[in-house]
């Protein structure tokens, strides 16, 4: 029989040895009654970790044994505060080209590696380099490129600063001599000024976070006017959070002006070229964020001083205008312009009386001679040389004798007035209607 058989028949007298032999699959599939034998959950970790691949990651050596052909060596990463150990073996440190002691800032190639005896996981150190300042300084240029691509650097991103600032939000080193300089000057020179301090890291791990919450925390008050970033110089190494991606971004996006004030001159970190002003030092930040009450009050002695002369100089130029304007005619002697209007309107009524009596006397001669001649023709004139106008009593005017009969009535009308006639025939006369000739 063979051993499948004799576990098949072990398992069919007892239910803990059935239990034993039916093993799950997956990890999914394990319980209480079913579990996985530790050595099966090991080997399968095991075989997860190796499929991991190889890994390049940064860090800062803070710890570093020597033991035999074994190097132990801590990493801890450069903006938070985590922290791994490397096993790294003596053929890899000889292939190590620069010194490498605590506080160096390495790169290494690391793989993951499980021991399944004691459950153990160690992160086997494939190469490992030390960064030079070459390479920190070309890692800090390709991000200033790549930034500036987007325009985060532009000028026309950069806010003024405000004019007289009434409270400074101050992020500095605890206790610092930068922090003392800018609150120092900035209140020699404008004694009313206020601050609002934050003191943070500004060096090692966790400078970053500190300076990015200290930044928000600032923008987001109402009171602040204009915030400082003060560290007065260092190391290239101590200030390369001032050139980390992140703080440089977190400073874009505030709304409240930034002077960057790091004071280091020969590397300038990316803060200095996202800040809307960059200061070479603290006091220098100190000098150009407020002004020097001494200078304003000179100022505005200064100003006081012109706006006096040019008030001066323009009551004296409106005085001679004035003068000049009394000095004429019309306002030395103002009824002489009345007088001369008199005069004017005197002529003209003058002949325009003259004009209308002339026009008039001339119509007038016009109007006789017409009359003249409209009484020569009429008939009243005809009557006063001794015509009458013999007229029948229906009021035709008698031309021809045969018009009348004898004793029709007539009115004979003469220039002194009219009377009525009969008219009567003297016998053996051959006039009157009677004797007309009838048409033939």
């Amino acid at each position: 029989m063979t051993s499948e058989g004799t576990r098949t028949q072990a398992a069919d007298a007892t239910g803990p040895a059935r239990q034993a032999t039916t093993i799950p699959a997956t990890a999914a599939e394990t319980s209480p009654d079913a579990p996985w034998p530790l050595h099966l959950l090991s080997e399968k970790l095991k075989a997860h970790i190796e499929r991991a691949p190889a890994a390049w990651v940064e860090g800062q050596v803070i710890e570093l044994n020597r033991r035999a052909s074994m190097c132990y060596i801590t990493l801890r990463d450069v903006d938070s505060e985590v922290s791994l150990s490397l096993s790294v073996y003596g053929s890899v440190m000889e292939r190590v080209s620069g010194p490498l002691d605590r506080g160096s800032r390495v790169v290494a190639r690391l793989k993951p590696d499980f021991w399944v005896k004691t459950g153990r996981l160690s992160m086997q150190t494939i190469d490992i380099r030390p960064v030079g300042i070459g390479d920190l300084l070309a890692r800090i240029e390709r991000l200033r490129q790549a930034l500036a691509a987007e325009g985060l650097f532009a000028a026309s991103r950069k806010k003024p600063l405000p004019l007289l600032p009434h409270r400074i939000g101050l992020i500095t080193g605890r206790d610092s001599d930068a922090m003392k300089d800018v609150m120092r000057n900035a209140a020699l020179r404008w004694p009313a000024v206020e601050f609002e301090v934050r003191e943070v890291a500004v060096q090692g791990v966790s400078s970053v976070a500190q300076v990015s919450a200290a930044l928000a925390a600032l923008d987001a008050d109402p009171r602040v006017d204009v915030i400082i970033i003060a560290r007065g110089g260092g190391a290239l190494e101590d200030l390369l959070p001032f050139s980390d991606e992140s703080l440089v971004r977190a400073v874009g996006r505030v709304t409240t002006p930034v002077v960057s004030a790091i004071g280091h001159e020969a590397d300038r970190p990316l803060l200095d070229e996202v800040a809307d002003l960059r200061a070479s030092t603290p006091t220098d930040a100190a000098k150009r964020v407020v002004p020097d009450v001494s200078e304003e009050l000179a100022r505005i002695r200064q100003a006081r001083a012109a706006l006096e002369r040019s008030i001066r100089v323009l009551v004296h130029r409106e005085s001679e205008s004035l003068a000049n304007l009394r000095s004429r005619p019309s306002l030395a002697k103002p009824e002489g312009m009345i007088d001369v209007r008199e005069a004017d309107v005197e002529r003209l009524r003058s002949r325009a009386l003259r004009s209308v009596s002339a026009l008039v006397e001339r119509d007038a001669d016009t109007v006789h001679h017409l009359r003249e001649r409209v009484r020569s023709l009429s008939p009243q004139k005809t009557l006063d040389r001794g015509y009458a106008v013999v007229q029948r009593s229906d009021g035709h005017v008698v031309r021809e004798p045969d018009d009348i009969g004898t004793g029709d009535e007539l009115r004979i009308r003469v220039a002194g007035g009219q009377f009525a006639a009969t008219v009567q025939t003297e016998p053996g006369t051959a006039t009157g209607r009677e004797n007309r000739k009838k048409p033939e």
